[in-house]
């Protein structure tokens, strides 16, 4: 026994002393090949926080509207190879910029980008016999490989093409007349690469061979990449820009979110005593793993981006709480602690998987069928809810059994469950029907009263951003110096209070005087009455405006809806597979519609900016809702299997809420609080976040105690019903 505990006491050290060396790292890196890695200090960081490259190209030729459209989808392809979190808009009729966050060779960056230019595969270069066989426009894709040569076993380097249909076609019978001879490709003018032909390329896939080094091999691809688009482009301008929320963005936010888990860590240990403490520093190894996955995944933090990572860290703490309950209950009806915490950790693991899995199936379809800001937010997603699941089963288990074996052995150590007569919940129902009945009544109407033109500011059904809508990019050149930080508090809202745009967003233009600020949508009496104020009051010299696009297209914001409800049937799927009724997963679905209604309401009501905060804040919701409206299913599961499906299901329904009242309360306050001090903390653009979802929150713990149940109870009885 005491060898056991000497065992346990020397485990703890290790681990305590492995999480500071995680720490050490997250703060200062560790050089491997001569390169820093793993400090948190390399994690990319989106526009809004660090800032980036802005490459501005202008079409030339002839081109359609059309035409213009399908290069601006293929450049967003191209500038997501960067960073997800990069924005492609249209700026006026003939220009498209691209912003690529966590950047700061704006050379670099155009060179890997690719200079536009025409592309052609061409025979006979040079010749009267020259022929052009394709054009850049039927090249689909192209892209770096390694490949091992079977012959010689060496390492080669190779470009993969893809055409489409037509060009497939005429390659095929191009290459089988040519085999032997070089095929020429074109690119502005001048030979970039001049494969010899081996064989007919059928299929419309190829391999152009002999490149010297990967960085050649992607230099190429990328050449024909940009040289497939539909348009001609020019490349105008270039430049390396600043954060467009100045230098305590990102400060304020981390101190938001230290204080968030300092709360929760308090507030567990008092709460849940030894398992709270393990609780504590499972949520501490939680935070490590994540920042080191961020980092080690290169995926782009934005703004939104930290905002989600503080709210998983509410949510991680969901699991341990679920463990915690079982184990007090465990002690309550007799169990010695061992076999508590044992027990505890087995029933609360179906909980914790079903709970997470749901959530991680809406991350993957997010994943497949979005991109930008909604495929960032869905990796962060993704792998935040890998961890929790992790670290509340394995890291969290071991903590608690460690410190038990270390003689922390004492019942008073865990506390006890008390038990509560189930509540009369589910007798409520029709109250607690009338009230979501009343906010989807109210939000309807707010959409009608803000279109109406009567409430002071409001023309429109919803406050969308520039986002969604586009509007106009100002540029403006300073006879002085501004930092980010003196414009964002001087100049920036002079301009919002002139263009009557609150959400006005500026960028600095590193290296110069210039400043860029994006609004809404104004007529020119409102430009021309911003350049005179600049120009009097802060010593403009140079003033330009021009209209810009969303940044979320048409067709990302339908295929954001369309992978929320295909998330959403897989979910109502996974959660049949695993009750075994379609009951659970209706009530599941309906419930999450609910929450959504509430959040919904709010942005009508209180007439806040609807941009991708909001398709983060929405996406959010669905998996927290779910994962809450699980856990208690969960019981209700488990009741209907240890009672054999004998005691009264409207006793049953209630005896589960009551059961999980705790966790619905503990995990909406840790969520919540997290949430709070962004809110309170943070710069405008968090707080245009964090209030949804504070209200997100406390509605989704009004629903989950209220309406799950209640429409499975419901059900049920109707089923019951059916079969008199």
């Amino acid at each position: 026994m005491k060898k056991k505990k000497q065992k346990s006491i020397v485990l703890f050290l290790v681990s305590i002393i492995v999480m500071i060396l995680l720490a050490l790292v997250l703060v200062f890196g560790v050089k491997i090949g001569g390169m820093e890695k793993g400090s948190a200090r390399n994690i990319i960081l989106g526009l809004d926080l660090k800032g980036g490259v802005s490459i501005t190209y202008e079409a030339v030729g002839d081109y359609t509207a059309e035409d213009m459209k399908d290069t601006l989808n293929k450049l967003k392809l191209r500038a997501e190879e960067f960073s997800s979190e990069s924005d492609v808009y249209m700026e006026g009729d003939n220009r498209i910029t691209v912003d690529i966050p966590g950047q700061s060779d704006a050379d670099a960056v155009l060179e890997k980008l690719g200079k536009p230019g025409s592309l052609s595969f061409v025979t006979d270069y040079g010749q009267d016999s020259e022929k052009t066989w394709i054009e850049g426009s039927q090249v689909v894709d192209a892209q770096p490989q390694v490949t091992t040569d079977q012959s010689t076993g060496q390492k080669q380097y190779v470009v993969s093409f893809e055409l489409n249909s037509e060009a497939a076609k005429t390659f095929a019978e191009v290459t089988a007349d040519n085999i032997g001879k070089i095929i020429y490709i074109i690119y502005d003018g001048e030979i970039v690469s001049s494969p010899r032909v081996n064989t007919a390329i059928t299929g419309g896939s190829g391999e152009i061979t002999g490149m010297s080094s990967y960085e050649e091999a992607e230099q190429l691809a990328s050449m024909i990449r940009i040289g497939s688009l539909k348009v001609e482009l020019q490349d105008i301008t270039h430049k390396v820009v600043g954060a467009r929320l100045g230098s305590n963005a990102v400060s304020t936010s981390l101190f938001a979110g230290i204080l968030g888990v300092i709360v929760i860590i308090i507030f567990m240990a008092v709460i849940n005593r030894i398992p709270g403490v393990a609780a504590g520093l499972a949520l501490i190894f939680y935070v490590e793993a994540t920042l080191i996955c961020l980092n080690g995944f290169d995926l782009t933090l934005t703004l939104s981006g930290i905002a989600g990572v503080i709210l998983s860290i509410g949510m991680a703490v969901d699991a341990n709480i679920i463990i915690n309950t079982r184990i007090k209950e465990e002690i309550a009806a007799g169990k010695s602690i061992e076999s508590a915490i044992d027990i505890g950790f087995k029933k609360a693991s179906s909980a914790v998987i079903d709970g997470n899995v749901t959530t991680f199936i809406a991350a993957i379809v997010l994943m497949i069928l979005t991109s930008g800001t909604i495929k960032g937010f869905a990796q962060t997603l993704a792998i935040g809810t890998v961890l929790s699941i992790f670290t509340a089963l394995v890291v969290s288990r071991f903590f608690v059994k460690t410190m038990y074996n270390m003689g922390l052995d004492k019942q008073n150590m865990y506390g006890v469950q008390k038990e509560r007569k189930p509540l009369h919940i589910i007798e409520k129902r029709v109250i607690s029907f009338a009230v979501i009945a009343v906010i989807v009544v109210v939000a309807v109407v707010g959409l009608f009263a803000n279109k109406s033109g009567n409430i002071n500011g409001r023309n429109r059904t919803l406050n969308y951003s520039i986002e969604f809508e586009g509007g106009i990019n100002i540029t403006a050149n300073f006879d002085k110096k501004y930092t980010t930080d003196e414009f964002n508090d001087t100049i920036l809202p002079v301009i919002q209070e002139i263009s009557g745009d609150a959400e006005a967003i500026a960028n600095e233009v590193v290296g110069s005087n210039e400043f860029s600020v994006k609004v809404k949508q104004v007529d020119p009496s409102v430009i021309n009455e911003i350049k005179d104020k600049l120009t009097s009051d802060y010593g403009v010299t140079d003033f330009d405006y021009s209209e810009v696009g969303s940044t979320l297209s048409s067709e990302m914001r339908k295929n954001a809806i369309i992978s929320v409800v295909v998330a959403l049937i897989f979910m109502l799927l996974y959660i049949f597979v695993r009750f075994r009724d379609m009951r659970y997963a209706a009530s599941a679905v309906i419930t999450l519609i609910c929450d959504i209604a509430i959040v919904f309401a709010f942005y009508v009501i209180s007439y806040t900016s609807v941009g991708n905060t909001f398709i983060a804040c929405m996406l959010t919701l669905v998996g927290y809702s779910i994962n809450a409206t699980i856990v208690i299913f969960d019981r209700v599961r488990e009741h209907r299997k240890t009672d054999k499906e004998q005691t009264d299901i409207l006793e049953l329904g209630n005896r589960s809420i009551t059961q999980t009242l705790s966790r619905t309360i503990y995990t909406s306050f840790t969520s919540f609080i997290t949430i709070f001090f962004l809110y309170i903390l943070g710069v405008s653009s968090l707080k245009e976040f964090a209030g949804p979802l504070m209200v997100g929150i406390i509605g989704g713990m009004f629903t989950n105690i209220f309406i799950p149940c209640s429409l499975w109870y419901m059900m049920m009885k109707k089923k019951k019903a059916d079969k008199k």
